[in-house]
This record gives C-alpha cells, sequence and structure tokens, in this order.
C-alpha cells in the first residue's frame, strides 16, 4: 500500500465526495508533514451525493441565523468563489429569486428576507410583482427576494480539483477501497468483531487498522469519516454506539429537464417559500453549467441508500428504515405530504401542474425526465430530521482516533471548504496534531 513503510503520521480520509475531498486537501496541506489519504468505495469521485446534486452554489438565506449551516454557507459561498476564480473552474453567478406566488407566502418570505441579512448574505433585495417580471418575464409572482451571490458550477469538477490538490500537496488518493472496519492494528477481524466495544484504549496506541472490502488492509494513525448516505454505517463501524448519532435515511428527489427550445422561458434560479410545515424546499428551476435547465425535485423515500430508481431496491435498507421509530413517527406525521410527492413521482402532469405556479407557460410538452439524486438525510428517533451539521468523536477505544463528520445537508457543497476548516480544526484538537 501507499502508506506502507512511511514513519510520518498517517491519516485517512473514508469518502471521496465533495465534503471527504476538500478535508483531506485541508489536513494535508495544514499537516504538511502528514501522509492525508483520501480512500473512495467507488472507481471515481464523487459518484454520488456530489455528482447528481443542482449545481448551486448557494448564498446562505434559509438557514436558522447562528447555525452551522448558516455560517458555514456563508463562508463558503465566498471561498467557493475565490477556489474557482483561482483554478480556473468555470461558474455563473446568475443568481436566484425566491418567489411568493400568493399574499399568503409574503411573511415567511420576510422572515427569508431578515434571515438572509442576519447572516450576512451580500446584495439581497425585495423585488416587487414589476420587479420580477423584469427580471424573469415569465415567471408569476407578488414579490421576491434577489439573490445575486447565487450561483451555478459543476461540483464534481471542484471535487476532483480538490483531490488533485490533496495529490499535489503530498497525499494520495485511492479509488475502489470500500471501508469494511477499524481495527487495532494487528488484531484478527473475527477477533475484533467480539472485543471492539470494550477493547481499552491503550490497545490503540499504535494507531488504526482500515479493513476493506477485497483490498488488503491499511494502518494509520487517525482516521476521518466523511462518508454521505453510510455516515452512520461507517461511525457504527468505527465503535460510535448507535443510539448516540441520527440514523441516515435516504431522499431521492427526481427532476425533469426543460425541453432546449424552451429554454427561454427561465434565465437563472428560480425557487419556491418553502412552507415550514414540510421537510423540504419544493420544486425549483435551476439552470446547469452544460446549458440545461433542471426542474424539480420531488422528495421521496428511496428503497435504498443508492437508490436513483424505483427499480433500485434494497430489502436490507427498507427494513432497516422500517425498524426505526424515527423514521415511522416522520412517515406517519407527513403523511399528507408523502403521497403528494408520490404522486409528482408517478405522475409528470403533477409536477408540471406546481411549476406552473412559477412559470404558467411550462406544458406537458415542454418536458422530459431528467437525472435524479439521493440525499443523506439524517433523522433522529423523535422523528425530527436533524438540521444542522452533526460531527461525531468516539469516546473510548478505536472511536477515539476517528472523527465523523455525521451530517452534511444542503448546502454541503457550497460549504465545503468551509466545513474541511472546521474538521481540520476538530481533528487538531481532538487528535492533539498541533
Amino acid at each position: 500500500q501507499a502508506l506502507a513503510g512511511r514513519q510520518a503520521m498517517r491519516i485517512a480520509v473514508v469518502g471521496g465526495g465533495i465534503v471527504g475531498a476538500a478535508t483531506a486537501r485541508k489536513l494535508q496541506m495544514r499537516l504538511p508533514h502528514a501522509q492525508v489519504a483520501l480512500f473512495e468505495k467507488e472507481q471515481s469521485l464523487a459518484a454520488h451525493q456530489t455528482g447528481h446534486n443542482s449545481g448551486v452554489i448557494h448564498a446562505g438565506i434559509y438557514y436558522t441565523p447562528g447555525s452551522l449551516r448558516a455560517s458555514f454557507c456563508v463562508l463558503g459561498n465566498r471561498l467557493a468563489y475565490e477556489y474557482c476564480t483561482t483554478k480556473g473552474i468555470p461558474f455563473q453567478k446568475c443568481g436566484k429569486l425566491i418567489v411568493a406566488v400568493e399574499e399568503r407566502e409574503l411573511p415567511r418570505l420576510r422572515q427569508l428576507f431578515e434571515n438572509g441579512k442576519t447572516n450576512g448574505v451580500a446584495n439581497l433585495r425585495w423585488l416587487t410583482a414589476d420587479d420580477i417580471r423584469a427580471a424573469e418575464p415569465h415567471c408569476r409572482g407578488v414579490a421576491a427576494i434577489l439573490s445575486p451571490e447565487t450561483g451555478i458550477v459543476d461540483w464534481g469538477q471542484v471535487a476532483r480539483s480538490f483531490a488533485g490538490d490533496l495529490v499535489e500537496h503530498g497525499g494520495t488518493v485511492h479509488v475502489g477501497h470500500e471501508v469494511t472496519g477499524f481495527y487495532s492494528p494487528g488484531t484478527p477481524a473475527e477477533t475484533m468483531a467480539q472485543i471492539k466495544d470494550s477493547i481499552s484504549d491503550k490497545q490503540f496506541k499504535t494507531g488504526v487498522q482500515l479493513q476493506f472490502k477485497d483490498k488488503d488492509p491499511v494502518d494509520v494513525d487517525y482516521v476521518v469519516t466523511c462518508a454521505g448516505a453510510y455516515a452512520d454505517r461507517v461511525a457504527i463501524a468505527g465503535g460510535t454506539r448507535a443510539r448516540d448519532i441520527p440514523k441516515i435515511i435516504p431522499v431521492r428527489g427526481e427532476y425533469l429537464l426543460l425541453r432546449p427550445e424552451k429554454r427561454h422561458l427561465v434565465r437563472g434560479n428560480i425557487y419556491p417559500v418553502p412552507d415550514a410545515r414540510m421537510p423540504f424546499l419544493g420544486v425549483h428551476f435551476t439552470p446547469r453549467m452544460d446549458g440545461s435547465l433542471w426542474l424539480g425535485p420531488n422528495a421521496v423515500w428511496a428503497l435504498a441508500r443508492e437508490g436513483y430508481t424505483w427499480r433500485d431496491v434494497s430489502v436490507g435498507d427498507i427494513l432497516e428504515c422500517l425498524a426505526y421509530g424515527g423514521f415511522r413517527r416522520l412517515a406517519w406525521n407527513n403523511l399528507t405530504y408523502a403521497l403528494s410527492e408520490l404522486r409528482r413521482s408517478l405522475f409528470v402532469r403533477a409536477q408540471v401542474a406546481n411549476l406552473q405556479r412559477y412559470i404558467p407557460e411550462i406544458t406537458v410538452e415542454d418536458v422530459v425526465p431528467g437525472p435524479a439524486g439521493v440525499r443523506a438525510q439524517a433523522l433522529g428517533r423523535d422523528g425530527k430530521l436533524v438540521d444542522d451539521f452533526l460531527f461525531d468523536t468516539g469516546r473510548s477505544g478505536v472511536a477515539r482516533r476517528i472523527l465523523n463528520v455525521i451530517n452534511a445537508p444542503s448546502p454541503g457543497a457550497t460549504s465545503s471548504l468551509a466545513i474541511a476548516a472546521a474538521v481540520s480544526d476538530r481533528a487538531v484538537a481532538h487528535f492533539g496534531l498541533a
């Protein structure tokens, strides 16, 4: 292995999405004497959430003032633009409208406006109906927020650039490495499975051994996990108690594509005023770097953690969700919403009807089925979505040498450089690396 025989401190980062790549990059740049290795289970980086998201550079309007989501997003927005400019990665600062189409949405829109200002989002403007028509001639609404700092980029390209920086500074990238466990070096796996919870801290002075599916194990000193849809399972494999962390529930978002001949109907990002009673933002209009325009998404329970279509089914994943009390509470409390989203998944006409609230000219004939992504949604036992970034460090045994990123929700990609800095700070403090 690339790490074998090295005398330098060895740090493994598990998960090759944008948060993992940014974190590995930051650790290697901050600790140049260390050897940082990024491990990804797929054959390429950014294969899941990073490669299937909307591509939006968010500004930080939606998030509760004082939360990590708010501070990470506002900082991450600036850092993302600076990074892409420095690296020559194409982006477009096309802006975003958050549109109220009914008078009853105005109080919530006003609250979002105040949130954004409190969070430090730059250049926000309140738009009247006439202003909306000037900005988006085909969009209807009674008022809107204009966010000029919102943009678009290919986040997969950004993640791969982060990995390139890692290698340039002396780190390594290993694809096709699916982590199956974390053990004390020299301890047989079958023995470790029995004693992991009771093993003493002293036995981990020499580090952590990463076990992989169909690959030789690797010994390292410390581990940071950024495992996305598998964040809870990977953390538990490292010694975190299941009862101490939320469960990851896969939520699929399905998009439609606007036909090219109708692309003139939308100039920039158009978002709805989110319904505070519902757990997700709702449909929006999202231009892409390739010139296409995504419409959506809906939000339906994915029947597998990598369930990009209804045909992707994992019986184990389904049973795990159904056995979790938090999932049953969430489903019961949001049954009407869930059925509405299911209808929009099954019937294009239902999805288009929602889009027509903002762009009345769009018809069923103007759209075609588009891509889908799966969101790793952390869910508490009380049935409430975990609304902020969440990190976990172990308290005993092998878990003390592992730092887990349990929840990195949207705007995770926008916030990736800010998250990486925060994780780096936590790793240095927790592992005593200063």
